[in-house]
């Protein structure tokens, strides 16, 4: 029942549904177009990182769409400091809703319905919702704006005077960019067009910061991003480091160890099998603008599949990128010079990151623990190698100034 809606949970999907054949009266007599030009816009992204970051080339797409507009962009508390590097955007609205914020925390229902009023007096002509979800459908209602897009397949379409169908077979960013197009009564973009980094712009202190941690280290750059975030997308510990002791033997790189304070035991792990190689170890010493710009600065970064792993993307970093549960041609990284490294299973990927099947829980799943150290290997020194190469043409990636 409710196939069309793509919620896994049956429960959850049976009572979206039942709400949406409620809400079907809404669908009549919507506003579908603006009075003049577009002069506000507001965007909403309120989930994690990597989100956030997979939907910058179509905040970009907003920008070009509407040159002259305000264009806000709301995202949850956890995103503000990397939506405030974002060029195209004009200003940040905080926005923690309860089934994203991690640890009970998050703004009430009462708090959420005040905030969207007060959105209402910003006068917005334009509101996408980037999230299939029939949660922030509602949010984005309560907006008033005469224009609102989204998605109809997380519930909440008859919120919208646009909806549209998520296509669970594309990428994050590719579902984006189609979205802004539809408001803006564009074509859909050309997704193989080359896309510009780095795609934030990190304030000067936060480069300064990054640049003194790293100091004069020899170069080759390798960062080692150990974490996975969460279990199902954990890699062993001692393939990290491993990757990391041959890369400094055979290359002489410095290793960069990069991670947030809850990181620290894992990265003490890793840490504690490198002795003898140069180490950098900036684990929760950096705030995401600093890492943005330090990121920027790796000749290559080693990660699972994680909120670094699109930082460093965004920044232009060369990355060689494991892959488990998730499935990287939805999740992947863009950034030029991406490896992903993945194997094929019967089982992979499944997608099942926050609830792991039985068999994956309580150790590294088969789909991570079947990449071995030497195939991470050969991928990072085939991107130090491309990375020389292009040094020596003269045309090195960019970085941040």
């Amino acid at each position: 029942m409710f196939d069309h809606l793509q919620i896994h949970d049956t429960r959850e999907r049976l009572i979206v549904g039942v709400a949406d054949a409620a809400l079907a009266p809404l669908r009549w007599g919507r506003a579908r177009s603006v009075a003049g030009p577009v002069g506000r816009v507001l965007l909403l992204r309120l989930e994690r990182i990597g989100d956030l970051l997979m939907v910058l080339d179509a905040i970009r797409d907003a920008r070009a769409a509407w040159p002259h507009a305000e264009i806000d962009l709301a995202v949850g508390s956890w995103n503000a400091p990397v939506a405030a590097l974002i060029p195209e955007v004009s200003r940040v609205e905080i926005a923690d809703v309860p089934w994203l914020a991690r640890e009970g925390r998050g703004d009430t229902w009462p708090a959420l319905v005040a905030k969207a009023r007060r959105w209402r007096t910003r006068d917005y002509d334009v509101v996408v919702n980037f999230e299939p979800d029939i949660r922030s459908n509602f949010l984005a209602w309560l907006t008033g704006a005469p224009i609102r897009l989204g998605y109809s397949t997380g519930g909440g379409g008859a919120w919208l005077t646009d909806a549209l169908e998520y296509e669970p077979a594309s990428h994050v960013a590719v579902n984006a960019r189609q979205i802004i197009a539809r408001a803006a009564g564009h074509a859909a973009p050309d997704q193989a067009a080359p896309g510009r980094w780095p795609q934030l712009v990190p304030p000067p202190d936060a480069v300064a910061r990054a640049e003194a941690l790293i100091g004069d280290a020899p170069r080759p750059l390798v960062g080692v991003h150990a974490s996975g975030g969460r279990e199902s997308k954990q890699w062993h510990l001692d393939r990290f480091a491993a990757v990391a002791r041959e890369l400094a033997l055979t290359r002489g790189a410095t290793i960069v160890l990069t991670g947030s304070d809850s990181d620290r035991p894992l990265v003490n792990q890793v840490a504690s099998q490198l002795r003898g190689a140069r180490v950098i170890d900036v684990c929760g010493a950096l705030d995401l603008p600093a890492l943005a710009a330090l990121l920027a600065r790796l000749d290559v970064l080693i990660t699972g599949d994680t909120g670094p792993m699109h930082l460093a993307s965004a920044m232009g970093t060369p990355l060689v990128a494991l892959f488990g549960p998730s499935n990287p041609a939805r999740y992947g990284p863009l950034g030029p010079g991406a490896h992903v490294i993945r194997i094929d299973l019967w089982c992979s990927p499944c997608g099942r990151v926050r609830l792991p099947p039985e068999r994956c829980r309580g150790h590294v799943p088969d789909c991570l623990d079947g990449i071995d150290v030497t195939r991470v290997v050969a991928a990072a020194i085939a991107q130090l190698d491309q990375t020389d190469q292009t040094d020596r043409r003269g045309s090195r990636r960019p970085t941040t100034t």
